[in-house]
């Protein structure tokens, strides 16, 4: 069994290169190739930030985008107190290789693990210790000097920059829900809009804005343009939401599933003087967002 692990949240470029060398490596051994990851996320347990801090992948899309890339098994591992106490050394002798038997291991160019959270080579000499065989990766820059990372991709989209995170990542970032009702002021506007409610609540929501997006629902796919944020304009308050106008669709979708698809972000939210005021860019922003090609 050849294994690569780690918490790999939103299956980036950077992991994508460390997933691409597994299925290789395992292939030319003639052996299954394994990814060890972990749920929920060591922040979340051990209370780093955990109020604040967001995922780019749920579970689900995360298993279902590593076995897309040809992996034979993904593995899923409780994280707990108990189990992050292990070192380098106890997790890969009780998991990687007596757990799972593993023969091999592929380590990313800043692949740490285990409670010491040493560095790669020397992870790399403690696995070599236990009789598997190390492939390192090397690094993949997303903008120039600057290494991908689950990390910086959460810093871009918490700003809106949807567009250089989606370069980072290797695919356009998406929101999975379910359709909500709403207060229904879009569709007083000729903008209808459906309200999605994430299934996976720690799943990170884009900075405040005005999105070009793709929408699939009913198994077919729109453009259309979102709203992220606090609605100024329709009083003070009010609670965050994720309000998406489809073009050209006027389905009952409540109780449905959604999925939003982020292209590019046009503007910020700001508050307009009245409702019209609203209205009148709002038309302008549905033009931008129709011209968008994708």
């Amino acid at each position: 069994m050849v294994v690569a692990t780690g918490f790999f949240d939103g299956v980036h470029l950077g992991h994508r290169l460390v997933i691409s060398q597994l299925v290789k490596a395992a292939k030319a051994r003639g052996e299954e190739s394994l990814v060890i990851t972990f749920w929920p996320h060591p922040r979340n347990v051990l209370q780093l930030e955990a109020r604040t801090f967001r995922l780019l992948s749920s579970l689900h899309e995360k298993k279902k985008m590593l076995e897309e890339l040809g992996v034979d098994r993904v593995e899923v591992i409780p994280f707990t107190r108990e189990f992050g106490s292990l070192t380098t050394g106890e997790y890969l002798k009780q998991y990687v290789k007596e757990k799972f038997n593993g023969t091999a291991i592929i380590l990313g160019y800043d692949n740490r693990m285990g409670s010491d959270s040493i560095p790669p080579q020397e992870v790399a000499s403690v696995a070599e210790s236990l009789g598997l065989d190390v492939i390192r990766t090397d690094m993949v820059e997303g903008m120039p000097g600057t290494a991908v990372s689950s990390t910086r991709i959460r810093a871009l989209i918490s700003s809106g920059d949807v567009s250089d995170a989606a370069a980072m990542l290797g695919y356009d970032y998406s929101l999975y829900g379910v359709v909500v009702a709403g207060n229904r002021i879009g569709r007083t506007m000729g903008f209808p809009t459906a309200n999605m409610q994430l299934y996976e609540p720690l799943k990170l929501i884009p900075g405040n804005g005005v999105y070009s997006v793709k929408v699939q629902t009913l198994g077919k796919e729109w453009k259309g343009m979102c709203n992220i944020g606090n609605r100024p304009t329709v009083g003070a308050g009010n609670a965050c939401t994720v309000e998406t106008n489809i073009f050209g669709f006027d389905e009952d979708i409540y109780g449905l599933d959604m999925k939003v698809t982020f292209i590019r972000k046009i503007r910020e939210e700001i508050r307009f003087a009245s409702l019209e005021a609203l209205k009148n860019q709002l038309q302008k922003d549905r033009q931008l967002c129709l011209m968008s090609d994708f």
